[in-house]
């Protein structure tokens, strides 16, 4: 399981948390090697905090603010046997309030999993705003879709079932490039680049593109030839910081996340 400190954090928030791996990811310590997933990837088990702190609980206790549905969805994603799939509560948050930030209306997400991301972007978007959501498998998007209808919001998310690839093809070729305002991927990670170019050419100059997973439980500090998915990352994170097309940070929060900001 994961190692998280619970404290004396609120029973729901202790166990979504510890089932959804909101933590720090930290290169020094990598964390379980979990097997490589189509779509979605397990976050870091290791605290760059150190899980006998009580700054966790203090971290959670002063800045998670939670959507009742985003909550109940949480807590339904927390049974599913790949729950360590989900973004990071605390960086969802952030996703979110950056989305507000730059008054989005158009938005892409390539990895959907149960849908709690989306649900978090969607609930901040204007009514006409839009989110599409790309991913592989419909049936975890299933246990989250009920609950985008229960929240209101089921209208702003535009779920496309098949390969993200195509679906950012489609988009470029419909004359969408320049018009999207942010978008987020955590998918494949052998495809992150192909993924974080073709969303480079939709997201119009200031927009945002945040790439998920990217110490990948530390073994970015040391990838092996044979791992593909760690290879495809240090590979994307040493371009991003060359990258002239954009401004980033790279944040440890969750597994890690850079964020590019399009010049």
């Amino acid at each position: 399981g994961l190692a998280m400190p619970l404290f004396s954090v609120t029973k729901e928030v202790a166990v979504g948390t510890a089932m959804l791996g909101v933590a720090f990811a930290t290169g020094m310590l990598a964390g379980k090697r979990y097997p490589s997933l189509v779509f979605g990837t397990p976050k870091s088990s290791k605290s760059i905090i150190g899980k006998s702190s009580p700054l966790w609980q203090y971290i959670l206790d002063h800045s998670l603010r939670e959507h009742p549905i985003l909550k109940k969805l949480r807590l339904l994603t927390a049974d599913h046997p790949w729950s360590k799939m989900m973004v990071s509560c605390d960086q969802a948050q952030l996703m979110a309030n950056l989305v507000k930030l730059i008054k989005a209306k158009k938005v892409i997400e390539i990895g959907v999993f149960t849908g709690y991301n989306a649900l978090n972007m969607a609930l901040v978007l204007p009514d006409n705003g839009r989110v599409i959501a790309c991913d592989i498998n419909e049936d975890y998007v299933k246990i989250g879709k009920p609950l985008w209808k229960e929240a209101g919001v089921e209208h702003k998310i535009d779920l496309r079932i098949k390969p993200a690839v195509q679906t950012l093809d489609e988009l470029l070729a419909s004359g969408e490039a320049e018009t999207f305002d942010f978008a987020f991927i955590d998918a494949d990670k052998e495809s992150c680049n192909e993924y974080y170019e073709k969303c480079l050419r939709l997201i119009k100059k200031g927009g945002i593109i945040a790439i998920d997973n990217v110490l990948w439980s530390g073994r970015v500090l040391k990838p092996r030839k044979d791992d593909l998915a760690t290879q495809s990352i240090h590979h994307l994170n040493e371009k991003l910081l060359r990258d002239a097309r954009v401004n980033i940070s790279m944040l440890p929060m969750g597994d890690g996340v850079t964020l590019a900001f399009k010049l």
